[in-house]
């Protein structure tokens, strides 16, 4: 064949070659070893869906649905689309399978999403996604959660000078008076919004505050606040949130013009962004979007997740030089507590541990003592840690067998992972 005619591949879609892949493999192992030290399942979709799941879910008027999706028909006649992203789908196969009828549900995956964009550092056609789902949890412990999973991924990984950018977006009427009082303000600026911000102005106007364009940032100074326009609930979650963030040591800054692409986001929203690698810098996003189940179908489900761009991540690792070290430790220890200031404490417990190899799982959500003892007792783990209002108050800890009888222990909070450690070195 001469070089005239060689194939190449497609333009935005990239080999990953030998010398690469077992950094590749190595970042993905790391990612679903701590996915499942903090118990999520995983879930594998296919990469064909129904064209009208991306177009219900995500929004008509988003530039994925209008501009960017692989959008054919196959032989039957039928449209169809190769995925641009995970959680529809994920949100799709719980649906079609039971998984939210009375249950609660952890659950991650990876694989290629397609998107037609214009490619660039960081960014491609085809690209690899590892993400997480929540379904069943209303509450900001389980966003804490979340959040601390993936700042363990980064540390595990050893990658730099990345922090975490968090906003709220308020629940469905907060969003709805938002965007019709940033409509009125912009439309008395259109003659000095660029054409992309023109085109979303109707349809997609929180868009615009996302814009890169140094005019449009001028016209956004004195553009209504969202958090102006937020319910009471909607303040108070976001305020729980931050509470535990800090209580995780988790540094976050709040960036009210952080709204996110896609349509269906409520509350909360966040990005995990590096300064280094300019407009390209989120390397991990995601948030909270409740009416995506019941939208698509099944019934009324608060839903809380993320996705991770792994070209994205694993360049900048290159980039940093990082060294990456497996390893992988079995279910081992199941939280339960009561109450707002032991929910807290819980959370930050399951950092420490997790982070000395420990798997941990938390009970997240309200549920009684008794029914928390009944999860961990199906958990298979080895160890229960007890936090009630007294051991919050005192910042201690019940600590017993899950396969023998004995006697709970209290001891301190700051003893836990030192006791934890020598029990399962003992068994």
């Amino acid at each position: 064949m001469t070089k005239k005619n060689k194939i190449k591949a497609i333009r935005g879609m990239k080999d990953v070659l030998p010398q690469d892949s077992s950094l590749w493999l190595s970042v993905e192992a790391i990612c679903a070893e701590i996915l499942s030290d903090y118990n999520y399942q995983q879930i594998k979709t296919p990469i064909l869906e129904n064209t009208q799941l991306f177009a219900r879910s995500i929004g008509a008027d988003t530039d994925i649905v209008s501009k960017e999706m692989y959008t054919f028909e196959d032989r039957n006649g039928d449209s169809v689309t190769m995925r641009p992203e995970g959680t529809a789908s994920c949100v799709r196969a719980g649906i079609e399978h039971g998984l939210f009828y009375n249950q609660q549900q952890r659950l991650w995956y990876a694989g290629p999403m397609f998107r037609h964009e214009r490619p660039q550092k960081g960014r491609f056609r085809e690209f690899f996604q590892i993400g997480a789902e929540c379904f069943g949890w209303p509450g900001a412990d389980i966003e804490a959660e979340l959040l601390s999973l993936t700042a363990q991924i980064f540390s595990r990984l050893g990658l730099k000078n990345t922090r975490l950018e968090l906003n709220t977006l308020g629940d469905t009427a907060c969003r709805a008076d938002f965007r019709s009082a940033l409509i009125e303000y912009l439309h008395d600026y259109k003659q000095d919004l660029d054409q992309d911000s023109l085109r979303r102005l109707d349809s997609n106007p929180l868009r615009i505050l996302d814009s890169k364009n140094s005019e449009v940032q001028q016209v956004l100074m004195g553009a209504p606040d969202i958090h102006e326009f937020l319910s009471a609930e909607s303040n108070e979650h976001f305020l729980r949130l931050k509470s535990y963030l800090q209580q995780l040591d988790i540094t976050f800054s709040v960036n009210p013009r952080l709204v996110r692409g896609l349509d269906y986001y409520n509350d909360t929203v966040f990005e995990w962004v590096n300064e280094d690698y300019g407009a390209q810098s989120a390397v991990c996003a995601g948030g909270r979007y409740d009416s995506m189940v019941e939208q698509l179908g099944g019934p009324p489900t608060p839903c809380f997740g993320f996705a991770m761009g792994l070209e994205r991540l694993i360049q900048m690792l290159q980039e940093q030089g990082a060294e990456i070290v497996q390893r992988s430790e079995p279910v081992q220890v199941f939280i339960v507590s009561i109450g707002e200031q032991a929910r807290g404490q819980a959370l930050r417990l399951q950092q420490l541990c997790c982070a000395e190899g420990i798997r941990v799982q938390l009970y997240c959500g309200s549920g009684s003592m008794k029914n928390q003892f009944k999860r961990a007792d199906s958990s298979g783990a080895q160890f229960v840690l007890v936090i009630g209002e007294q051991e919050a108050a005192t910042e201690t800890v019940g600590i017993r067998s899950l396969q023998v009888r004995e006697e709970q222990q209290i001891i301190a909070q700051n003893d836990v992972v030192n006791a934890v450690t020598n029990r399962l070195e003992s068994l």
